[in-house]
């Protein structure tokens, strides 16, 4: 069975944008380019028309998941989530316990991961670490680089 995935309304709305756009002008640019190499000649000697097939199977693939994604995509209401406590979709202030530095995260879907933005994937182990925290509490996270300490100093929508 497919796991659902929790989005933003934003973040959901792109998707179905980006489908729309696989499904018209992607395939219309694949159809040309397919014709294009049929028009070359023999086509069981024709590598071009072999790319471009290749390319229509690729392309209709990556429609497929994009499909089976937005089918368990669910929308998260915010206005009944608890604010007392991490959850995706929250932003958190913490502080680094080790030097001190303050940081500040969204924990959103995987997709919808950007660490310039400042938003992170739910199932990154920080944001592991984070989940069901209160302000004020303390984790110990186990990260690639060793175990960090953070304190949760704020926890906003």
């Amino acid at each position: 069975m497919a796991e659902i995935s929790y989005y933003t309304k934003e973040g959901l709305d792109k998707l179905k944008e980006e489908l729309q756009q696989l499904k018209t002008s992607g395939r219309a640019n694949i159809a040309k380019a397919i014709a294009e190499a049929r028009d070359k000649g023999d086509l069981s000697e024709n590598a071009e028309y072999d790319a471009a097939k290749e390319a229509q199977g690729l392309h209709e693939t990556k429609i497929a998941k994009l499909e089976e994604t937005l089918s368990n995509a669910r929308i998260l209401d915010e206005s009944k989530m608890d604010t007392t406590k991490v959850l995706a979709l929250s932003k958190v202030k913490i502080k680094n316990m080790k030097n001190g530095a303050t940081m500040t995260y969204q924990l959103v879907s995987e997709s919808e991961a950007d660490l310039k933005a400042g938003k992170i994937s739910v199932s990154s182990p920080i944001a592991k670490g984070l989940l069901g925290k209160k302000v004020g509490e303390k984790t110990e996270i186990q990260v690639p680089a060793g175990k960090m300490e953070f304190e949760i100093l704020e926890i906003s929508r």
